[in-house]
């Protein structure tokens, strides 16, 4: 059974392995491969670590973590939606994206927004998304990668669960 939680300490090195064979797997193809080793490969920085800590949420699948998401409740920014490869196509990102739109709408956001990478794009459309503008998505390590900015204004019915702390069913 999936379940989705909040992550801690414990989860950074999983998030940054998920962050990691995710860009690679599933967007290969749409940026040169030197420019997602760039963006991804490494160690993960204190800095990191403790935006893991801060606000990112994990699917757990059997005990084990296998996708990774991330809200800004206070701009309504979401990032870094990444499913492990083992585990792409079985609607985990999916439900990531609507736990995290749920959430938002817990603490009264009214739109929130991403960039999604160029291969992604059309799922964050499927799911309601907006947005068909490429831009440029600036890396903390200056890189600079093609983008699709979107947004999507939260309605009411995303209101359907009030979140515990501890663990959530997907």
């Amino acid at each position: 059974m999936l379940t989705i939680r909040k992550a801690g300490c414990d989860d950074v090195a999983d998030a940054w392995d998920i962050r990691k064979t995710a860009v690679h797997a599933a967007c290969a193809g749409h940026y040169p491969e030197a420019a997602l080793s760039e963006w991804v490969d490494g160690t993960p920085t204190d800095k990191w670590a403790r935006v893991v800590e801060r606000d990112f949420y994990v699917v757990v699948d059997e005990g084990r973590v296998v996708g990774t998401g991330m809200l800004t409740v206070e701009n309504g920014q979401v990032d870094a939606i990444f499913v492990r490869p083992s585990h792409m196509g079985r609607g985990i990102g999916r439900k990531m994206l609507r736990f995290l739109e749920a959430l938002a709408a817990e603490h009264g956001v009214v739109e929130m927004c991403l960039d999604a990478t160029l291969n992604a794009a059309p799922f964050y459309r499927s799911c309601g998304w907006t947005g068909d503008a490429v831009s440029v998505y600036r890396t903390t390590r200056g890189l600079e990668l093609a983008c699709v900015p979107m947004s999507k204004r939260i309605a009411a019915t995303a209101r359907l669960f009030v979140p515990t702390q501890d663990s959530h069913n997907a």
